[in-house]
């Protein structure tokens, strides 16, 4: 089941889910032709290999904690923290502790 995306003027709610982290999946909540913000839950040890975003990102840890490697360095990502790379820059996490990150992606050209 595809689940809708949030409208123009809607509120979203991404407050951490707690003890719903375990049950809850990865979800775009916002998909437009210039941006797309996603909430990604990453489990205590899932890996998530070397790949490169679309378009300048903006990873904010909304709970847990999760390691996050770019630009040749490795930081453990907490709540309240954000990180930005550059379009193109190469990532990759792995779940420390169960989280979730809000990811913005910002689109080139559009």
């Amino acid at each position: 089941m595809t689940l809708p995306h949030a409208m123009p003027g809607e509120i979203v709610d991404v407050r951490p889910l707690g003890a719903a982290l375990a049950t809850t999946g990865t979800r775009t909540l916002v998909k437009t032709s210039a941006i797309d913000v996603i909430r990604m839950v990453v489990p205590a040890g899932k890996e998530i290999p070397t790949h490169r975003a679309k378009g300048e990102l903006v990873v904010q840890c909304l709970e847990g904690k999760i390691a996050f490697t770019a630009c040749g360095k490795t930081h453990d990502l907490v709540a309240g923290q954000l990180l930005y790379l550059p379009t193109g820059e190469p990532h990759s996490l792995r779940g420390v502790e169960d989280g979730s990150l809000l990811l913005t992606i910002v689109l080139p050209g559009r």
